[in-house]
């Protein structure tokens, strides 16, 4: 069921191994290390933008959590662990400054030009915009790395985003078939990281009290078991509540995952393309908890007044630059990327901004 390095499908530019050290997995997950758009990260909003804290996660720090997860699954699961590290680490670098709501503004803008969609950008990302070598554009990456990374998210039924249609033609990804276990173990660790990380940034924030959280049943549970031991600190036991969450989401997943392998008759990597439902989930008591914790998060953290007044902040920087930059490309943008696409050239340039870039670039300029 893992997939094997030594059976990859290889890359869409053929390259001469220099060294046998190292799969093509891992070659492909130092190249996302090594990127600008990887550095960038670090600068970019999760849910609070970037400058206001040094203690609220980034896109960066995010970026790890997620990958940690989804190796601890893998190795639980005996699948490979350096594939699901390249897509967790990778799932992100098409993301825009401000998080979702640059994302949103951004798209609007780009609405009558093929629109904007951050995983369709961060393929875009890696098979065209970062330029490291002399022979090709983007970072040339395994077909299952690529594959991984533009399915994360699930199949594709019906919309095609950009850039993904546009690669697909030349590099066919099979978008209808269900991804590979490591690329569905990223995506689900996606979830996993930020529902509990989330939580744990509100708090910090003081947008919600641990009393919020427990309302929660699942949470309410746990804050009982480890109240008796820990007085008097609620930071040391908010860390133990979240940590003990993801705790029992992962063996969850881990039991589920192994129920569905033999449910499904899943016997190899074929048949994970060709299921009817994807094999790596929750049961159906952690979905419904996962429901409850998102519905409690958009009422406590994403619909707050103070973070929708910041991040309709982000919206309307973003929409002013690209207007401003429409207005002036060749001030912003080089001959060669305007002859391309202008629209599209504009868009790779304020989705690869990062927060202070962005909104120094928007003071600089009004």
């Amino acid at each position: 069921l893992s997939a094997n390095p030594n059976k990859s499908l290889g890359r869409f530019c053929p390259e001469k191994d220099q060294e046998n050290y190292r799969t093509c997995f891992q070659r492909d997950r130092d190249r996302i290390i090594h990127t600008n758009s990887f550095r960038k990260l670090k600068h970019k909003t999760q849910v609070f933008i970037e400058s206001e804290s040094d203690y609220y996660r980034t896109r960066l720090t995010h970026s790890l959590e997620v990958s940690q997860i989804s190796r601890s699954l893998c190795r639980a699961l005996d699948l490979n662990e350096d594939l699901s590290e390249v897509v967790s680490l990778a799932h992100d670098l098409g993301h825009p400054p401000f998080g979702h709501n640059g994302e949103k503004s951004l798209n609007n803008c780009m609405i009558n030009f093929g629109g904007f969609n951050h995983n369709d950008q961060t393929l875009r990302v890696v098979t065209h915009l970062e330029r490291r070598h002399p022979d090709f554009n983007g970072l040339n990456l395994s077909w299952e790395s690529l594959e991984g990374i533009v399915k994360h998210n699930g199949i594709f039924l019906n919309t095609i985003p950009y850039h993904t249609l546009k690669y697909n033609k030349l590099h066919n990804l099979y978008l209808k078939n269900f991804p590979h276990l490591e690329s569905q173990i990223a995506a689900i660790s996606d979830d996993i990281a930020y529902n509990n990380h989330d939580l744990q940034d509100g708090i910090k924030a003081k947008l919600f009290k641990l009393n919020d959280l427990i309302e929660i049943n699942f949470f309410r549970e746990i804050y009982s078991f480890h109240k008796k031991n820990i007085k008097n600190n609620n930071n040391i036991l908010i860390y133990q509540i979240i940590r003990d969450s993801i705790n029992l989401m992962v063996k969850d997943l881990i039991k589920n995952t192994m129920q569905n392998f033999k449910k499904n008759r899943i016997k190899n990597i074929q048949n994970v393309y060709f299921s009817a439902s994807q094999i790596v989930c929750f049961s159906n008591k952690f979905k419904n908890i996962e429901k409850e914790i998102r519905l409690f998060l958009r009422k406590k953290m994403y619909n707050n007044k103070n973070v929708l007044i910041k991040n309709n902040n982000g919206k309307k920087i973003v929409k002013n630059l690209y207007s401003l930059i429409s207005k002036k490309p060749n001030k912003f943008l080089n001959r060669k990327q305007l002859k391309e696409d202008k629209n599209r050239a504009i868009s790779d340039f304020i989705s690869g901004m990062t927060d202070r870039y962005a909104i120094n670039l928007y003071k600089n300029t009004k």
